[in-house]
């Protein structure tokens, strides 16, 4: 990264001193101290983009994240960062995505940038595509084995704290979800859930029934 050259204003400010002094305090996330505390948690869907409906949500006190679900609604990268500031107004709510299957790696990485902690995929059918979710989300560092490069996004406050050990860590911390919404999904369950890094799983029957040939058919026993 190329810096400004290094001198100092008329009034002694100094760019590199104050980039030495800046401290960034990792923002906790709500959802993964609840899982680390074995404890349940309530979380609310979101089709609009107006961050004043996140503010609202998070003013109730009431919710400990809300699911803004991507899937269905037209959004625009501005759209990600006004939600990410929105949900950041508060210290015990947090934020998830749910990205849908030809996007993966792309709308992780940005949203996990804008400030969206917690992602929940759509469509994953095996193993492999649920190994793709988690190395998508995490660091590409030896310990972690993931994909998530050194990234500039207001996460890190834009080049502040990009590539530290502290935003190593915070991608760790984001809460993994998949969606078990296909047949080949649920015969590979098992195997899909021995995959390190996996949290948390959502039955989808809407298009499981689909995918097995009885499309609406949800309380069908099979």
């Amino acid at each position: 990264m190329a810096y400004p050259a290094r001198r100092k204003r008329e009034d002694g400010y100094d760019f590199h001193q104050r980039l030495s002094e800046v401290t960034w305090m990792l923002r906790k996330n709500r959802l993964r101290e609840l899982l680390k505390a074995g404890k349940p948690s309530l979380g609310t869907h979101l089709l609009s983009t107006w961050p004043t409906i996140t503010e609202l949500v998070g003013q109730t006190g009431l919710w400990d994240y809300i699911e803004f679900v991507a899937e269905y609604s037209p959004w625009t990268m501005h759209d990600l960062d006004n939600l990410g500031r929105a949900i950041e107004l508060f210290p015990d709510f947090t934020g998830m995505i749910k990205i849908e299957q030809d996007t993966r790696g792309h709308l992780a990485m940005r949203a996990v940038g804008s400030g969206i902690q917690n992602l929940l995929f759509a469509d994953v059918r095996t193993p492999a595509e649920a190994l793709q979710c988690v190395r998508g989300v995490r660091a590409e560092h030896p310990e972690h084995g993931g994909l998530h490069g050194v990234g500039m996004r207001r996460d890190v406050r834009t080049i502040l704290h990009g590539g530290s050990p502290e935003w190593v860590d915070m991608l760790a911390e984001c809460v993994i979800v998949l969606m078990i919404e296909k047949k080949e999904a649920v015969e590979n369950l098992e195997a899909i859930l021995s995959i390190k890094g996996i949290d948390m799983v959502q039955f989808g029957p809407s298009d499981y029934a689909m995918s097995i040939g009885i499309p609406r058919q949800m309380a069908d026993p099979r």
